[in-house]
């Protein structure tokens, strides 16, 4: 969609929040002549902290300057749901700002997971956060409930655990692709706190992850193919993908499928909970 596009689009979304809202709802008196249907623009300028002709502007689909601040305010004033926010500020091309929670998932989550085994597969945040796998990915890269919950992330894993380092083929070129796909989603959610602490954090823990970091590589998922050494079943190839549920536009659902005969026939043995290594954290930076 391009910018004249999504301002109408915004300007469309805005107005029918706005005339949805009765004045009664939004703590005003109606008063006995009222030919608008909800709210008029001047009420939610007013209500908002915003200049009148700012606020006919934004719904005349102008090309103004909006901030983070102003359309948290008028949200406020429309008494968006999460999802409406989310889709204000989408249009607006202004990042979302979030607080660190933990994310709550679906228990269906946990079944298709479960379901996909012995398939590895496992469910994250925007910023890679592990929230969810199954058997057969726990078997894959180790237990991840052997480490601490705030340890539980797939970049820090990669440039922090030195069995990673092992287990990729392709170590060096399957992380520089993920930082820049890491550096796309923080551009997306800049100003989240746990982008911010997650980056410094690694910054500081390794230098590999620094200098890609500086180098300012912006990438996009695209499936892919990984070569794993798994200490027990040697070499697997797999193929992974992505989805992302409409009801939770928050996680990602990654799933990995065999991309070969070899692969295909050891993948049940994934399934074998003795097959969980011990994994033990360890620097792959001897500087740091």
């Amino acid at each position: 969609m391009d910018s004249t596009a999504r301002r109408k689009e915004l300007a469309a979304f805005i107005r029918s929040r706005r005339e949805r809202l009765s004045p009664h709802t939004a703590g005003l008196n109606p008063g006995p002549r009222r030919r608008t249907p909800g709210l008029r623009r001047e009420e939610v300028a007013q209500l908002s902290g915003v200049s009148v002709t700012w606020y006919t502007w934004l719904e005349q689909a102008r090309n103004i300057r909006v901030s983070r601040q102003v359309l948290d305010a008028v949200a406020d004033t429309l008494q968006l749901t999460p999802q409406e926010r989310r889709h204000l500020m989408a249009l607006s091309g202004v990042p979302l700002l979030t607080e660190r929670k933990p994310v709550p998932l679906n228990p269906l989550f946990q079944r298709l997971l479960d379901e996909l085994s012995p398939k590895p597969a496992y469910v994250i945040s925007p910023c890679w956060d592990l929230l969810a796998w199954n058997q057969a990915h726990a078997a894959l890269i180790g237990d991840p409930l052997q480490w601490p919950v705030d340890e539980r992330n797939l970049l820090w894993l990669l440039f922090t655990h030195r069995e990673m380092r092992s287990l990729l083929v392709d170590w060096h070129e399957d992380t520089q692709r993920l930082i820049a796909q890491y550096r796309a989603a923080a551009a997306r959610h800049a100003g989240d706190p746990r982008f911010e602490q997650l980056t410094q954090t690694l910054c500081q823990a390794s230098s590999e992850f620094r200098q890609g970091w500086t180098q300012h590589d912006i990438g996009t998922f695209e499936p892919a193919r990984k070569e794993f050494d798994h200490p027990a079943l040697g070499r697997l190839t797999l193929e992974y993908t992505k989805l992302i549920p409409d009801e939770n536009s928050d996680v990602i659902v990654v799933i990995y499928l065999p991309a070969d005969a070899q692969t295909r026939a050891k993948l049940p043995l994934l399934g074998d909970p003795t097959l969980l290594w011990p994994t033990v954290a360890g620097s792959l930076d001897p500087a740091t």
